[in-house]
């Protein structure tokens, strides 16, 4: 492919054009928002404007795959990174104390990853994209449809190009959209009279709360980062900067919860749980950010084997989205971005081969993740059900929680629990391992403790207090 046009500037988009730029191709890289990422760290947090993206203020993570893909793929990016105040975080520090073997192992360094907030790390990446010699960044460019010509698949709209809400007709050997969540793709190639791709949307059901804060010392994980308390969540990411983001989270059915939208009741309600209060020690920099209506959505562009569209292949969340509270977001869209570099490496000049291929890779290594999310995510909301409405939780996944009570109690599998938390690999993968197999037989069944935090009667009397 000689000509690449990449519609959509956020992180994944950036990324991607990077990627397809350093292996040969031209690329023009389409984002509606005008404003380029101001010079500095704090600039980049308090006055960068992004209004394609929702949730640009809302925490991230960059786990340690994200990092990862970074290191090999775009390593100029790791230095941007810690020179807008990124810092390295080591996710093995959240041990747990039921762990008596705490001596490293070989390869524990695959368990670290630059931490930061969203708008800083967009930042560095759109600053390498401006300085990328194949990578021409258009802001200020609406993509309003694609252009079409004959076809190269039977049934198949082919896509040649972009236009633009200036008129501009751009042509393209490959078109990405990058556009995110909210990605008009599937309504423009029906207004071409493609077939209907198959799209899977539901709203996740989740409703977050997050608030920011600053101090000359990160709190430390005495936790996990993602806690189960009842019928809440807390989410505790640290940031760039020494900054740091607090989220709170519920079943968006739980109205009274709605009263952490308060940042009285909010600090109650964080205050209360034992080994997160902490969190609450710094200068507070936010109001408490909401956060609702997200949707699981998936589309895949290949029905019953045959293409819908060639000549144009979605990407991170314009290929599928879903719950952001664990936060896999970039990471999953980094892998997706890295798969469709080598995917057009592979069938550089076939659209037709291209379409199909990339609809295999995506199915085979990306999609395992958004599948396992939404099991984790329904299985969260039975749990927040039931302790809201004080019964029994409905019975876990056996796999997954005897995969958690041995991680407990064995170095060796909290490090494969953390390689699935990490995007480093799927459960599926770790626990297929004989070594991790017998251990997790034979420690499944302890159980883990349940963290400390107020039950509902305590709960509903911090949120009305």
């Amino acid at each position: 492919m000689s000509s690449i046009v990449v519609c959509g500037g956020g992180v994944i988009g950036l990324a991607t054009a990077l990627m397809l730029g350093r292996d040969g191709h031209d690329v023009r890289l389409l984002e509606d928002d005008e404003e380029a990422p101001p010079a500095s760290t704090a600039s980049a947090w308090s006055d960068w404007v992004r209004k394609g993206v929702p949730q640009f203020r809302q925490p991230h993570n960059l786990f340690p795959r994200f990092q990862q893909i970074v290191g090999t793929e775009l390593p100029d990016i790791t230095q941007r990174l810690l020179d807008s105040g990124c810092v390295w975080l080591d996710l093995l520090q959240s041990l747990p104390p039921t762990i008596t073997d705490r001596q490293p192992r070989d390869g524990d360094d695959r368990f670290r990853t630059l931490t930061g907030r969203r708008p800083v790390v967009e930042a560095a990446f759109a600053r390498a994209a401006d300085a990328e010699p194949r990578v021409q960044v258009r802001r200020g460019t609406r993509a309003t449809g694609y252009l079409t010509g004959s076809a190269v698949a039977p049934g198949a709209v082919h896509v040649t190009g972009v236009r633009t809400a200036k008129g501009e007709e751009l042509r393209a050997d490959l078109v990405i959209d990058a556009m995110g969540r909210r990605t008009p793709s599937v309504e423009w190639l029906s207004e071409l009279g493609a077939r209907a791709p198959y799209v899977l949307s539901q709203e996740c059901g989740f409703v977050y709360y997050t608030r920011y804060y600053r101090g000359p010392v990160l709190p430390a994980p005495i936790g996990p980062a993602l806690a189960a308390l009842g019928s809440f969540s807390l989410l505790t990411i640290p940031g760039d900067s020494g900054t740091w983001s607090v989220t709170l989270f519920a079943a968006s059915s739980d109205a009274p919860l709605k009263a952490v939208r308060d940042a009285e009741v909010f600090h109650r309600v964080v205050d209360a749980c034992p080994i997160h209060r902490h969190w609450l020690e710094g200068e507070v920099i936010s109001d408490v950010l909401p956060m609702a209506g997200v949707l699981d959505r998936y589309r895949r562009y290949v029905v019953k084997a045959a293409p819908v569209v060639t000549g144009l292949l979605p990407v991170g969340d314009a290929w599928a989205c879903t719950n952001p509270s664990a936060g896999r977001g970039l990471s999953v869209g980094l892998v997706h971005a890295q798969l469709l570099r080598d995917t057009v490496r592979a069938h550089d000049g076939d659209t037709g081969a291209l379409a199909v291929a990339w609809d295999e890779a995506t199915e085979r290594v990306v999609a395992p993740f958004f599948v396992n999310q939404r099991r984790a995510d329904r299985a969260r909301i039975g749990e927040m059900d039931a302790a809201r409405e004080d019964r029994p939780a409905p019975s876990p996944d056996p796999a997954a929680a005897a995969l958690l009570s041995a991680a407990m109690h064995d170095g060796d599998v909290f490090r494969a629990l953390i390689e699935t938390v990490a995007c480093l690999a799927l459960p599926e993968e770790v626990l297929s391992r004989p070594e991790i197999a017998a251990k997790v037989a034979n420690l499944g069944g302890l159980g883990a403790d349940a963290l400390p935090g107020p039950d509902r009667r305590q709960l509903m009397a911090l949120v009305v207090a």
